[in-house]
């Protein structure tokens, strides 16, 4: 269901300017940087994502992206920013971007190690604070259209 879950987020977040708050799609270019400076591969639904929306909030839902290509000096929702940070201060594994903070100790990311017949990596949480070796990796959703569609079900 993920391409069906991520068009249907998008239409609702495209149809709901009052509490959709994006930087506005990113740059082939852009996108190709910060896949080069994390040496991740962004495919399919998280790639629409950042051609259409960049990054940003749709309500009280912060979703993590890219905003400039500088991503030494950057803060939330910066997604590359943010990944690399944690990858010094946490030792975030590196198959690992960080696309949404709970705000409750558990980062959700996309897991580029767990991949579906189409490329789609899941969504798993990651817990700072736990070491490598304990860490569950649970699975929050398949992929990123059913995390998305979530959020903004939430929001309405």
């Amino acid at each position: 269901m993920s391409v069906e879950a991520y068009q249907k987020a998008k239409q609702i977040i495209l149809n709901d300017d009052d509490i959709a708050d994006f930087i506005g799609g990113r740059s082939t270019e852009l996108i190709n940087l910060a896949e080069e400076k994390l040496g991740l591969r962004f495919t399919g639904l998280y790639l629409d994502y950042l051609q259409t929306f960049g990054a940003g909030n749709f309500g009280a839902q912060e979703i993590y992206g890219i905003i400039s290509a500088d991503f030494e000096n950057s803060s939330v929702p910066d997604a590359i920013w943010y990944t690399l940070t944690e990858r010094k201060e946490i030792n975030l594994p590196s198959n690992l971007l960080v696309i949404y903070d709970t705000g409750s100790d558990e980062l959700f990311c996309l897991d580029f190690n767990q991949l579906d017949d189409k490329g789609e990596p899941k969504v798993v949480s990651f817990v700072p604070g736990v070491e490598l070796e304990s860490q569950t990796y649970e699975k929050i959703a398949n992929d990123f259209g059913d995390f998305l569609l979530d959020l903004v079900k939430q929001e309405i």
